[in-house]
């Protein structure tokens, strides 16, 4: 099993298009589909068998979350890399001998417990420093057709970035702390990305002449670590919600699942 850190520090601003329904909270706490967004979260990592302790960064528990693997609730330290580094730190203090780590964005509340599972099992065949999980155009699409996500296109495969990730548990940043802050800040900017780790990353990218391997072989190297690209066959691992249409198109999804589980 693996420690999970779900970051749940997001607050949207005024002029940011969530605004006018968290109006100052944290995006973590909007209600979707009934329940406050990170209880979805919370509920897959505590039904997922390959899940140990869980500490969250960002945000308070909702009063109406039954989880007992939650071991730590950890105020907003101001910015991503911090809650995540905290996270981090928290884990180790948690669990001194955890190897990797689960990193999981509060805004994805369709994942599922299969779906965790999933990514562990496949992460843990090899031994990594950072897998970074995508989802292939034609499968977001098929489930969520209207979600108007941005993907990045390589020579091999047109991708969008999944929020459920793994990473070592003791992976500092060491010098590149700046550099990770920066492309932390321009994480739904893969072009701002690329320029940030060099001009031919850039260029290589924009004449579609890097393969999905490739491109993670030079961020790797550039960053000073081991990594692998994991592409999820789950949709729901990408579709995080930063606009009220997702959030629509989310609850939608939840609704209906409800439903079945109800008519089963």
């Amino acid at each position: 099993m693996l420690p999970a850190i779900v970051i749940a520090g997001g607050i949207p601003k005024e002029g940011e298009p969530l605004y006018p329904l968290s109006q100052g909270k944290p995006k973590a706490l909007l209600p979707i589909a009934g329940k406050p967004m990170i209880q979805w979260v919370l509920e897959a990592l505590e039904s997922a068998s390959k899940i140990g302790a869980i500490v969250v960064v960002g945000a308070p528990l909702p009063a109406s979350a039954q989880v007992t693997k939650v071991r730590e609730v950890i105020p907003n330290q101001g910015e991503m890399l911090s809650n995540v580094l905290q996270g981090m730190r928290k884990v180790l203090e948690l669990e001194p001998a955890a190897h990797h780590v689960v990193l999981v964005s509060s805004d994805i509340p369709a994942i599922t417990a299969e779906m965790v599972d999933w990514l562990v099992d496949t992460t843990m065949q090899s031994d990594e420093d950072v897998y970074y999980t995508v989802i292939d155009r034609r499968v977001m699409e098929a489930k969520y057709p209207h979600s108007r996500r941005s993907y990045t296109r390589l020579k091999d495969i047109e991708v969008c970035g999944g929020d459920m990730n793994v990473v070592r548990a003791t992976l500092t940043v060491g010098t590149n702390e700046e550099l990770w802050r920066r492309i932390l800040a321009a994480r739904k900017n893969v072009l701002k990305q690329a320029a940030l780790l060099g001009l031919d990353t850039l260029i290589l990218l924009l004449l579609r002449r890097l393969t999905l391997e490739q491109a993670v072989r030079i961020v790797a190297s550039r960053m000073k670590l081991s990594g692998r690209a994991i592409v999820s066959p789950y949709a729901e691992v990408g579709m995080d919600v930063d606009k009220p249409h997702q959030l629509e198109i989310v609850e939608a999804d939840l609704l209906q699942r409800q439903k079945e589980r109800k008519a089963g």
